[in-house]
């Protein structure tokens, strides 16, 4: 049998390379010189991270309840939509308000009130004679609650005045008139409200490594996102776990939506600690706010368009004069070339007095923000729908459903706290997370096993993340989703 011995290798007598002075870290001994290891890790991807969003435009405040609850406040002014019943009677079947809430027997219109009755065709000035009327005829039910007699001051009755049965009206309470001597107002209105509720849910992350990969130092030069920046070894991968988890946690509260009561998430018993979900920013915009589609970069004018249909709609909520919008890049160019081809310098390719630009610099094509009627909006790119890794992934997969944005107003709201007892001005947006004074959830980390300091027999070390949040969109009609 025969033997074969190992190959020797020896330290040569100059720094020269010969067949028996090297070490070779692969198969074999063909490999002449060591590898040229570059210890610097390389960034290809830019700033990974994607939080950010909510700390530009709302706030966090701590809660000790399985829940929050707040309440907002109603319109000041009586205005509902209804349709024209008999016309014997002038009467006038009250539906639905003008956000289409069910008004039922709960609607403000009281005898002695003067109103507008508008229906497609027409507007009249109206007084209300009585309350409680009922219909004789029409396609309506014959409900006595939610009826109201208007007697038109220009003529006898609605139909003498041109308005025709079951005609749609919007009725505007704008005043009242009494004849002398009379008694004083037939009851009161209460100011009304909307209770809203959301739930936090727990988040959970974790990192692990052996006690023997942390007796094993590589060391390797980093810059992390989550400021490990110098040389490090596994305390790298542990930063990535935690940048990760911290955008999971904005992820959740602009994605996370409530679970429905038929969903199998619930378990059988259908309790309190079943998975919930909560109502992130999305589904609170889809449920409670404005929506709107359009900014496709081809037409100037359409694009203007969706925006003074946008304006129409602020209009008849809080008509907040400052806005922030946080679109996708497609969306943030075409409102670019907008703006641009509004200018009537814009096709010459050069606007040196609009753009603050001269000869020798660069033409700035971007705008930051921009005026129309009495709306600021200022225009912002949002990583999370660009970036393929999170939102812009999906866009891109679905561009007939992608968010392009959404437009979120500045400064504070007004409501009513119920955990407090009293009203609060905070931001429309903000996150709500769980604490008390011995326990924070807001962004809680601990270690285990037995590499450091030993906790348990387990050969690793690991690095728990727990969080415990939801998010409060206050004033919803103030915002708008882009579709």
């Amino acid at each position: 049998m025969a033997v074969t011995g190992a190959p020797q290798s020896r330290a040569g007598a100059v720094q020269q390379v010969l067949a028996d002075n090297y070490l070779d870290f692969s198969s074999g001994w063909a490999q002449q010189y060591l590898p040229d290891l570059m210890e610097k890790e390389a960034e290809v991807f830019g700033k990974r991270t994607i939080s950010g969003f909510l700390a530009q435009v709302g706030a966090e405040e701590a809660m000790a309840a399985d829940q929050v609850v707040w309440s907002e406040q109603g319109r000041l002014h009586l205005s509902y939509k209804g349709s024209v019943g008999t016309h014997t009677v002038s009467t006038i079947q009250l539906d639905t308000d003008i956000d289409g809430k069910d008004v039922g027997t709960t609607h403000g219109v009281r005898v002695g009130d003067t109103i507008i009755v508008a229906s497609a065709a027409l507007t009249k000035k109206c007084y209300v004679s009585q309350i409680n009327s009922v219909l004789a005829t029409g396609a309506q039910s014959a409900t006595a609650t939610d009826c109201i007699t208007a007697i038109p001051y220009g003529a006898e009755h609605l139909d003498d005045a041109g308005f025709g049965t079951d005609d749609a009206v919007t009725v505007l309470v704008y005043g009242s008139e009494y004849k002398k001597g009379t008694e004083g107002r037939a009851g009161a209105n209460k100011p009304s409200f909307t209770r809203f509720t959301n739930k936090p849910i727990i988040l959970k992350d974790k990192y692990e490594i052996s006690g023997s990969d942390a007796a094993q130092i590589g060391w390797v030069e980093v810059s992390g996102e989550d400021g490990q920046n110098g040389y490090y070894w596994y305390l790298k991968a542990e930063g990535d776990t935690r940048s990760r988890f911290s955008d999971y946690c904005e992820m959740s509260m602009v994605e996370a939506e409530k679970a429905h009561t038929t969903s199998i998430i619930f378990g059988s018993a259908n309790d309190a600690n079943d998975l919930q979900g909560t109502e992130g920013l999305f589904a609170a915009l889809e449920a409670r706010g404005n929506t709107s589609t359009g900014i496709s970069g081809v037409n100037a004018s359409t694009d203007l368009a969706e925006f003074d249909a946008l304006l129409a709609e602020f209009d008849k909520q809080g008509a907040i004069e400052e806005n922030m919008m946080f679109v996708n890049r497609a969306t943030a160019l075409a409102m670019d070339d907008m703006l641009a081809s509004m200018n009537s310098y814009g096709a010459g390719g050069t606007s040196y007095g609009v753009f603050d630009n001269d000869e020798d610099m660069a033409l700035n094509l971007g705008f930051s923000g921009f005026r129309r009627g009495s709306y600021d909006f200022y225009k912002s790119d949002w990583k999370y729908l660009n970036d393929l890794a999170t939102r812009g992934g999906i866009n891109a997969r679905n561009a007939a459903g992608a968010i392009r944005g959404v437009v979120v107003p500045a400064g504070v709201s007004s409501v009513y706290d119920e955990n407090l007892g009293k009203n609060l001005k905070r931001p429309f947006l903000h996150v709500r997370y769980r604490a008390s004074k011995t326990e924070s959830r807001k962004m809680k980390t601990w270690t285990t096993g037995s590499v450091g300091a030993v906790t348990s027999d387990l050969d690793a070390m690991e690095m728990h993340f727990l969080s415990e949040r939801c998010l409060v969109v206050q004033g919803a009609n103030n915002f708008c989703l882009l579709n």
